[in-house]
């Protein structure tokens, strides 16, 4: 990714040239947000950098008014969602920049044009759908084969559902992560998106009445077939199909998804590796979780997403319609 000069959030220049820092707490402030964050922020930085320089503009610091033009040319394509995390990222670099007093992005101007642009085109976010709990069995039924390729896909599928996984966390999980105890598995993780400050968290998978669909048995056979002893528990293969040593890509995740989605005879476009933990709390909902169990096995901060799924899984069951039916 072409990182420009003006964006901060990677090398700030202040920091660094500021002697009363050591070089570890110089370090250490590089890490003050994650690397998908930032790499998010720099390609929202560039596109408003493209804008400016179409404009013979000044990007920082720039005016209000800049950002308030901006963002109505991008609202003629894109989603009110995307719109404000292009001015987060202004405003992440202006605050970088120093202009933590006079930061442009804060301006009411700038907030007016917002709710502006949120009123007219909505905040509703068209996520991928869910791999509910109904579907594991069909899964259960294609997964019966015993190469190490079959028995991997089964365990990742079946514990990313069952533990409410993201992606990142499911491929970083290591065999040091892993606790087997006589009611299931216990996985620690030790940070993740919703946890950046790294207090880390524990989560029991327990085992499942139903073999077939167990995650704890799955994760077992891929182990002892793969005969792994420590480092990442879920690998890419080589040419002869041993496991490698490095983790699987986050991005294979929603490969295999799709993978097996397909195979299902649905759209693979529909699915994505999010759909592993969309589906647990939208099943959650459906068999009548409270939101905080669901909070518990998910790690969300907030129970607005929460309330997401909550009301996703009980369209149809407190669907007004079929209590007029019963009668």
């Amino acid at each position: 990714m072409n990182i420009r000069d003006d964006f901060l959030l990677y090398d700030n220049k202040e920091i660094n040239k500021n002697v009363l820092l050591s070089a570890k707490s110089k370090r250490r402030m590089k890490k003050a947000k994650s690397d998908n964050t930032l790499k998010s922020y720099s390609a929202d930085w560039n596109d408003f950098t493209d804008w400016c320089e179409a404009a013979e503009l000044c990007p920082l610091p720039c005016k209000p008014e800049d950002i308030v033009n901006y963002i109505n040319d991008l609202a003629d394509h894109a989603k009110a969602n995307t719109v404000s995390r292009r001015v987060t990222a202004i405003s992440e670099n202006h605050i970088a920049a120093g202009y933590q007093e006079s930061n442009p992005a804060k301006h009411v101007m700038v907030h007016n044009a917002m709710q502006a642009i949120r009123r007219e085109k909505g905040t509703f976010q068209h996520g991928k759908s869910p791999i509910l709990m109904e579907t594991l069995p069909l899964l259960a039924d294609m997964l019966t084969g015993k190469d190490l390729v079959t028995l991997r896909d089964r365990a990742l599928l079946f514990l990313g559902f069952a533990g409410a996984f993201r992606r990142s966390e499911l491929v970083a999980v290591q065999m040091e992560d892993l606790t087997f105890t006589t009611q299931g598995l216990v996985v620690f993780i030790p940070q993740s998106k919703g946890d950046q400050m790294g207090a880390g968290s524990q989560i029991a998978v327990p085992y499942a009445p139903d073999r077939d669909v167990c995650a704890v048995r799955a994760v077992r056979a891929w182990i002892d077939a793969a005969g792994l002893t420590t480092g990442p528990l879920f690998r890419g293969f080589k040419r002869n199909l041993q496991p490698r040593d490095t983790q699987l890509n986050d991005k294979a995740v929603a490969t295999i998804v799709k993978k097996y989605m397909a195979r299902l005879g649905l759209n693979p476009d529909d699915f994505a590796g999010h759909s592993l933990r969309r589906g647990f709390a939208t099943s959650a909902a459906q068999h009548d979780l409270d939101t905080l169990s669901i909070m518990r096995q998910t790690r969300h901060k907030s129970e607005k997403m929460v309330h997401r799924y909550i009301e996703q899984g009980n369209l149809f069951k407190e669907n007004a319609l079929n209590k007029m039916y019963e009668r």
